[in-house]
């Protein structure tokens, strides 16, 4: 799908000077350098590949920034202003690219983004069995836990979710999984959804979301990314209440951080779920720092 968001000559050099399994962002900012994210280190783009050399690098114009939108809507922004209005664009197989401009408010609700001014394009990599040394302990006794992820932005909180979904599928255990895919980023399949019992609801407020998918599909398991808002954690609240199973992620650098993040006071008290996998980039995206139970106790070094 690159090949079809980017101009000729940036997708040359990255195809032919640079391995592209290995890249997991490209950052284009206005009358700047385009960066890229390898793993977890930073570097420029340049006519030879990369370097650290800022005189060699490759500078993104606003028309490139532009183009790169346009071409990612399809050549239709007006089709995907839902998306534009939260920030981003996903397109087929799950690459995002989340916009910097200046934001359309109309009584306080935002009605589009214009004068864009960067774009980070965001690359979705399946890592397989990047689950394993956490499965058995958020499955046991043919029961999954209710857990979250906890890592910071690009440490592999998505990829771990999309792979326990597909561990589920080839041990055959036959669970209604609903992902509650709200940015486009957990399923990046072409084609159905990830794993052979899985449903898929998209760019749902996850308050709207987890109450529509439970009448409608039935899960027995929600798989959904970045809790945040308090309606967020209302809506996992109510899909335990109902006797589903959530799988979910937050944005947290370690547990004594997660404890002070707001709105997750009752989740916490209430002890919601049992199982906290945490997530670092220590030794590259998805390295498993532990594993608590719901009392914040160490199961897994």
């Amino acid at each position: 799908m690159l090949e079809k968001i980017l101009s000729d000559e940036i997708y040359h050099i990255l195809q032919n000077k640079i391995n592209l399994k290995c890249i997991t962002e490209i950052r284009f900012r206005a009358n700047k350098p385009i960066i890229l994210i390898i793993g977890s280190q930073r570097t420029y783009l340049s006519n030879n590949g990369t370097t650290a050399n800022i005189k060699e690098a490759i500078y993104a114009s606003k028309i490139m920034i532009e183009d790169i939108i346009f071409r990612a809507s399809e050549c239709s922004i007006y089709s995907v202003n839902e998306q534009i209005k939260k920030g981003f664009i996903v397109t087929p197989g799950g690459i995002r690219l989340g916009l910097g401009g200046d934001l359309v408010e109309e009584n306080g609700i935002v009605k589009t983004m214009t004068n864009f001014n960067s774009v980070n394009i965001r690359i979705p990599h399946e890592i397989k069995n990047c689950s394993l040394a956490a499965f058995d302990y958020i499955f046991e006794n043919n029961k999954v836990y209710n857990t979250l992820v906890l890592s910071p932005p690009g440490a592999g909180k998505t990829t771990f979710l999309r792979d326990f979904i597909c561990q589920l599928s080839e041990r055959n255990y036959a669970y209604n999984i609903l992902i509650l895919d709200e940015r486009g980023e957990i399923d990046i399949g072409k084609e159905g959804c990830v794993g052979n019992y899985s449903d898929k609801i998209s760019f749902a407020k996850k308050s709207i979301g987890f109450e529509n998918g439970i009448r409608a599909l039935s899960p027995n398991i929600i798989v959904t990314d970045e809790l945040g808002q308090a309606e967020d954690i209302d809506a996992v609240n109510y899909a335990i209440n109902c006797g589903v199973t959530v799988l979910a992620s937050v944005h947290c650098d370690n547990i004594e951080s997660f404890l002070k993040k707001p709105n997750f006071e009752l989740l916490i008290k209430n002890k919601l779920f049992q199982r906290y996998v945490l997530l670092s980039l220590r030794n590259g995206p998805g390295t498993l720092e532990g594993i608590y139970n719901e009392n914040f106790t160490r199961v897994k070094n």
